[in-house]
């Protein structure tokens, strides 16, 4: 049977348009919808189990994936198989989940899955940002108790306009990238990079990027009606018990409040909050905590939310006892690390981050390799947050999707200030040694002062800070620098880094509903005062990057040749150049440039002699003498009809100084003239049309003998005719006689 196909269209107004289709494929699914634009094609499904799980969280689970068929490739490696995500995939997966959990309901407990797989590939179109689109269509088919339809939409701007969803090569014109996430009335979730843009700009993308949402919501809910909106499924609610709860809160509040104010440390606060819980629990009886002790417990977290939140917005007082604008104490150090390229700490209150630089070749360069995308990352970040951090013990189970996602941040805040050309491959490597706030950003500082640590020369430094917001609908209090329970207790995280001169990358999570642009560009503001304090304690460890790299770094040099003499400096089978990394203990790397079609060496070394020989022998091998130019040379070996010499800026370039060219005078012997080891020079004649080989002479720059008498050249044609005994005679002869025999 043809299967009933219904199918919204959405016009980008720009002749390109997105298309949503459901009814025809994965029918099993609580809900499958087909996204389109061009050629691009992403299936999404989504499923709930009926039966909840035993735990008190929503197990929600996004999963993104790229079908290496869909842009006609085979999966690398071995297995020819798709394996575990990409990062690029994980951080799709974090865009979609961050804008879809807040909207399930707190209670809602049961295994949620989110596929979204890319089916078919277009060059032109980045797929991930349709991902939160296709997510949302395909939940307002199902009968999920989900708040509101969203979606998501990158932003760019390209010569001074506003582009959504743009192509590949529009972005790399762009001086913005941002992906929105948001629903009808709400902006929900924020993240990008930007060129040094200002507050104003960063809100503008923003609104731009939301009315587009705007549409696709609304083609999302005309889609839903016409399939028929299922009813929103019935599942057992946590029970209640508002009596309990102000039981609670009027035994707990004020003591929360109390301890909230006092300005300690996270520990002193976290053992006053268990005490207060303890006293609490203990004022009920054993049957009582046993019957509502998971209400116990979460009506206690409510009261104390509420006492830390009503102590900013009433007082302007925070948990550690700082002001709304007020930054922790902050110290730094640089080159901690001996045998790094480059390193640094930078602590902010209880937030610490170690960062190591490691400079290499393009060798070393992050490979892309994703259906939808093959590339390179010469600057590239990467960030650990070992469960130490936080005075816990946990499994180790490799790099978290966290983990890629704040790398991520971080990567982007930097990558914007490192030089075009800037000859290494670099990595950063941040370990997060304590955690209290944001570490990510924490990890934007120390990296910048470790690659100004490590010489490299950054345009301007970058900072980054974590911002957070309280209200309750009439009062607000913008919070910098947050802690780790502000980020828990308030209605909005956002880490913006920047320079002195504008914003590099930004990730919002906002939590309230109708946050305004007023407010948002105030927080922006205040964010930019943080990042230059923080700046400003930055540059009293290292104001400006170091003149050079450290003694143990590598050295890099790069040089351009020509195509043609590539192949001589590899050697057959690479033995060349095997014998001259060998023998200089530098790194070689040739690469082709696209543009100019020559090649490219890269001559990494920490030892200049061992570059020095390298590009000594680059020059060697390109080297052409010019006709009629006087060259030093060296005789390196005796032959009975000439001395072979070698140029002496060019070793390894022989030629042959033929016996008649070494003097005027007739020479018998070529060592009566000359010896091994002697150094003079010889005039270069190019290529001798008689020999045919390139020929040098020492006695064109030597003075005639007095009444030398220059022998006339013979005529070609008189050599001895074939009837005069010549050679064309002999050849008669012999012809003949063989003729007799």
């Amino acid at each position: 049977m043809i299967p009933k196909v219904f199918k919204e269209v959405i016009d980008l107004g720009d002749g390109r348009e997105i298309s949503i289709e459901t009814g025809k494929l994965a029918k099993q699914a609580h809900g499958s919808v087909v996204v389109q634009m061009g050629n691009a094609m992403l299936l999404c499904t989504v499923v709930s189990n009926y039966k909840a799980s035993d735990v008190d969280f929503l197990p929600l689970t996004v999963d993104y994936r790229e079908k290496f068929a869909a842009a006609g490739r085979y999966p690398g490696g071995f297995f020819k198989r798709e394996a575990r995500p990409s990062d690029g995939e994980v951080l799709t997966m974090r865009l979609v989940d961050r804008v879809l959990r807040p909207l399930f309901p707190k209670d809602y407990h049961y295994e949620t899955q989110v596929m979204i797989q890319l089916m078919s590939h277009d060059e032109d179109v980045m797929p991930e940002a349709l991902a939160g689109l296709a997510a949302s269509a395909a939940i307002q088919l199902s009968d999920f108790p989900f708040e509101c339809a969203i979606s998501e939409a990158r932003v760019a701007r390209v010569d001074g306009e506003f582009v959504i969803n743009p192509s590949r090569k529009q972005l790399a014109e762009s001086d913005i990238d941002m992906m929105v996430g948001a629903s009808a009335d709400s902006v929900m979730m924020v993240e990008g990079e930007m060129d040094e843009i200002s507050e104003e700009e960063m809100a503008d993308a923003i609104k731009f990027a939301h009315e587009a949402i705007k549409v696709q919501i609304e083609a999302q809910i005309r889609l839903a009606e016409a399939f028929g909106k299922k009813e929103v499924r019935e599942y057992d609610v946590a029970e209640q018990n508002e009596e309990l709860a102000k039981k609670i809160r009027d035994a707990v509040y004020d003591k929360c409040y109390s301890i909230a104010k006092q300005g300690t440390s996270k520990t002193e606060r976290s053992e006053q909050f268990s005490a207060v819980k303890e006293e609490l629990e203990a004022s009920f009886s054993e049957e009582e905590l046993e019957e509502f002790g998971h209400l116990i417990s979460g009506y206690f977290n409510n009261a104390q939310k509420e006492a830390v939140r009503e102590l900013t917005l009433a007082e302007g007082i925070r948990l550690d006892g700082r002001k709304t604008d007020e930054i922790r104490p902050i110290w730094c150090e640089v080159d901690y690390l001996p045998s790094t390229h480059g390193s640094s700490i930078f602590t902010r209150g209880e937030t610490q981050a170690l960062a190591t630089v490691t400079l290499g070749t393009s060798r070393d360069a992050n490979k892309i390799d994703m259906p939808s995308h093959e590339g390179e990352e010469s600057f590239y970040l990467h960030y650990n947050f070992p469960p130490f951090c936080t005075g816990e013990a946990r499994p180790i189970r490799g790099t978290s999707r966290r983990e890629v996602g704040h790398g991520n941040l971080a990567q982007r805040g930097l990558k914007g200030m490192i030089p075009e050309d800037c000859p290494y491959t670099v990595r950063i490597v941040s370990e997060v040694l304590e955690s209290n706030g944001s570490s990510s950003m924490a990890t934007v500082c120390a990296g910048t002062m470790a690659l100004m640590d490590a010489g490299v020369q950054m345009k301007r430094p970058v900072s980054g800070i974590a911002m957070g917001l309280i209200s309750d609908g009439e009062r607000y209090a913008v919070l910098s620098d947050i802690l780790g329970d502000e980020d828990h207790l308030g209605d909005m995280d956002f880490k913006v880094t920047g320079t002195s001169e504008g914003i590099t990358a930004c990730q919002m999570d906002i939590k309230i509903k109708g946050l305004s642009y007023e407010i948002l560009v105030k927080a922006l503001k205040q964010a930019r005062d943080g990042r230059l304090h923080i700046l400003g304690r930055m540059a009293e460890t290292i104001a400006v990057p170091n003149e050079d790299v450290k003694p143990h770094s590598p050295k890099m040099v790069t040089r351009t040749i020509p195509n043609e003499f590539i192949g001589a400096l590899i050697g057959p089978g690479g033995k060349v150049i095997q014998e001259l990394q060998k023998e200089t203990g530098c790194t070689i790397v040739i690469n082709e440039d696209p543009v100019t079609e020559e090649g490219i060496v890269e001559i990494l070394g920490t030892d200049q002699d061992g570059i020095d020989a390298v590009l000594a022998k680059i020059d060697s091998l390109m080297f052409k003498p010019e006709k009629g130019s006087v060259y030093e040379v060296k005789v390196i070996k005796m032959l009975d009809f000439g001395a072979v010499v070698e140029y002496t800026e060019a070793p390894g370039n022989e030629i042959l100084l033929h016996v008649s060219e070494l003097a005027w005078e007739r020479t018998e012997n070529v060592s009566d003239v000359v010896k091994m080891g002697d150094v003079f020079d010889v005039k270069y004649f190019g290529v001798d049309p008689r020999t045919r080989k390139e020929k040098v002479s020492r006695k064109a720059l030597l003075p005639k003998p007095e009444g030398y008498v220059e022998r006339p050249p013979r005529d070609r044609n008189d050599r001895g005719g074939r009837d005069k005994g010549g050679r064309g005679g002999g050849r008669d002869n012999r012809r003949d006689n063989r003729r007799r025999e």
